[in-house]
This record gives C-alpha cells, structure tokens and sequence, in this order.
C-alpha cells in the first residue's frame, strides 16, 4: 500500500509520525518543502520525498511571494493527478487555508483519493481568539469531505461531534507522540546549568516554546510574585520566540518590572535549535506550561521525552496526560494563586526531592504509552481499512 503523507507545520510531529510508519508495510510519498528536504528520515528506502512547497527568499517582492506559491500549489495539483497513492493523509495546509480545507480536499475526492486529516486543533482560529464565520464554515465543510479525521484526544473527539455535527465513527483517536527529534546526550544538570549560566543551587522553572497570549504566561509571572517567602530563590527560565505579539510580550514585560521580578527571570527570547533544546530541559526541575486554552502541546512530550515533569493548567487533555505526583501536577487555568500553590506543593513533592531517579520514570511512561512504533501501526490499520473499504 502506498500513502501520502502532506507535511509542513511541525517537523518534529512530521518526523516522529514518519518514524512509526516506516516500520509497517506501506511506502510513502512526503510532500514537503526546503526546510525538510535533508533530513535522513526523508532518504529511507520506504520514503520518495517530494520537494513541493518551495521556501520564499525573504528579499522576494509580493509578486514574486504570490507566483512561488502558485507554483507550490500547482506543484500538488499535478502531482495529486499522477499519482498511484489511494491515501492522501493531511497533517497541516500550506498557505491559503481556506482554498486548502475546501477547494484542494474537493480535488483529492474527485480524483478517488482517501483523505485523512490530522486535526492537531480543532480550530486553531478560535484558540487564538480571532475565530470567524468563514473559517468556522471552511472548518465544518473540511470535516465533512474527509474520510477519517484523526485527533490526539478524547476531549477533542468530544468537541468535533457536539460541536460540529461530526459521526463519531469518523473520527480516530491516536496520542501525540513523545517528541524524539531533539537529540539526547550524556549531559548531565550541572553542565547544562553551567552552559545557561543558572546558579547551580536554584530551583529552575521552564516556561519554553512559542510566546503567545493563549499560553497565558502572565499567570505565571504573577504566580512568581504569589510564592512564599520560603520559596524565592525559584528562578524563571523563559526560552522561545515570542510570535507576532509584541503589544503582549510588551506587557508581560512590564509585568516583570511592576513585580519586582527582574532578578529572579531569566529570559532567552529566540528560536531555540534542536540542538539546544536537551540543555534547556535537564537544567530545569519542571516545565510549566500555564495555558489558558489548549488542545494539545508537543512541548509536553519535549519535555517527558528528558524525564522532566510538567505543572499544567486544567486545559486540554493535561489532566489525561500527567499523573499527578508522577510525571507532574495540575492546577485551575487563570488563576495565578492556584499555580503558585501548585508550584509550592510540586517543591514539597517527593516528586521533586528524587528527582534524578523519577525521570527515568517519566521517560519510561512517556516510551510505554506515547512510541510512535505504535502510533504508526494504528495509524496503518486506519489506512488499510479505508482501502479496504
């Protein structure tokens, strides 16, 4: 069976899922672009990559934007009508979204094609609070037309059949997986702390990945200034680029200042390469994730991939995905009192005070339930029996 997979929004996602499925007994075209064209995943024997969605020169003009684009989409037009492949699996759309879940899902139908859709969001407009009726409409004909929607979890399932009408029969619920593609090393806490300049003493909270108002990062400042006097040697440790926000990074920042937290947050505002990441997550003792509304967060699996527990807000699928006391806690969303309590509780925690020993636990659970080796092969049961079908 021959399948094509339709890449671009998450290449550590893309890759993982790409691992899993190479070992069944399947070939696979990947439609990609630039950005991913080198990584060795995409040279596997299984695997004909198909270098489509071209990457823009930053200096390019408007015009010569719009016709690489064009070009890209022609690009799958023609390779939509050439090819053998009966399943074409979408995990993100490329430019124009709404032509993207409308007018090229109706060209797969028309050509008999299968069409599976990862839905990593359920509507991704709405988290970012800038929902419309015309996405929302694009959204339900896009569910409508594909074959088999898959989503990470049940919450989500939940939401796509009450909220847009969709059978649940339609609908497959397969985990994220852990996050793989950060390399791991022998590196132990004290040089990661030493390589980010942290004392070597303090007790290092992470806040990592892509800032932005959804993540509700104010929450967590103001619970910095909430702790009690016992715990205020905790530092803050920001690390990620702040993404089209700069009136919320603004005020985020005065918040700091207004809080008297200028000593005790530690900020690295940019894209942090893979490479980097391992550091990052074996200096901290936990990864903070205050969100105010999620579907599902790879940076969970980032960090139970290094055996670094997690405090969450009440969003999403965190209460499915963290065992209390276990690989982490969690607490109200909005409400920075009760992640202050939280953070204070995850330090009184043995959780915490064993440490080192509890994250080879946490990567343990994370293997055992989240190994894309599974995920590929329920993700190959689905397209066989689409094909089947």
């Amino acid at each position: 069976m021959k399948i094509t997979l339709i890449t671009g929004g998450a290449p550590h996602y893309d890759a993982g899922l790409l691992s899993g499925l190479v070992e069944q007994e399947i070939t696979i075209d990947v439609i990609g672009g630039d950005d991913q064209e080198h990584a060795s995943l995409f040279r596997h024997q299984k695997v004909t990559y198909q270098n489509i969605y071209k990457r823009r020169n930053k200096d390019a003009s408007v015009w010569q934007s719009l016709l690489l684009i064009a070009a890209s989409y022609i690009g799958i037009i023609k390779y939509a009508a050439r090819t053998e492949s009966r399943i074409f699996h979408i995990q993100w759309p490329y430019k124009f979204v709404l032509f993207d879940r409308t007018a090229l899902n109706i060209y797969y139908k028309a050509l008999g094609k299968k069409v599976v859709y990862t839905a990593h969001n359920i509507d991704t407009e709405a988290r970012d609070g800038r929902s419309s009726c015309i996405t929302r409409f694009s959204l339900r004909v896009l569910y409508r037309i594909v074959d088999r929607i898959i989503v990470h979890t049940a919450r989500m399932k939940a939401e796509l059949v009450q909220t847009y009408g969709i059978s649940p029969s339609k609908i497959t619920v397969i985990p994220h997986g852990i996050m793989t593609a950060a390399p791991e090393t022998s590196l132990t806490r004290s040089h990661a702390r030493r390589a980010l300049c942290l004392p070597k003493e303090s007790r290092v909270l992470l806040f990592f990945g892509l800032i932005t108002p959804y993540k509700g990062l104010e929450y967590l400042v103001e619970a910095m200034a909430k702790l009690p006097p016992t715990d205020q040697e905790i530092l803050l440790l920001i690390a990620g680029r702040v993404k089209e926000c700069p009136s919320y990074w603004a005020n985020i920042s005065g918040l700091i200042d207004r809080l008297g937290l200028k000593t005790r947050v530690r900020m690295d505002l940019r894209h942090i390469q893979d490479l980097e990441i391992e550091k990052y997550f074996k200096a901290a003792d936990a990864l903070v994730m205050p969100y105010r509304k999620l579907y599902q967060s790879g940076v969970l699996f980032l960090s139970y991939r290094f055996g670094l527990p997690v405090i969450a807000t009440d969003v999403g699928s965190f209460k499915e995905d963290i065992i209390e006391g276990r690989t982490g806690f969690v607490c109200k969303a909005d409400d920075s009192s009760a992640m202050a309590d939280t953070i204070s509780r995850y330090f009184q925690s043995d959780l915490w005070r064993d440490l080192e020993n509890r994250r080879n636990d946490i990567r343990e659970y994370a293997v055992k339930r989240y190994s894309w080796s599974n995920i590929g092969a329920v993700t190959a049961e689905l397209y066989s029996s689409l094909v089947h079908k």
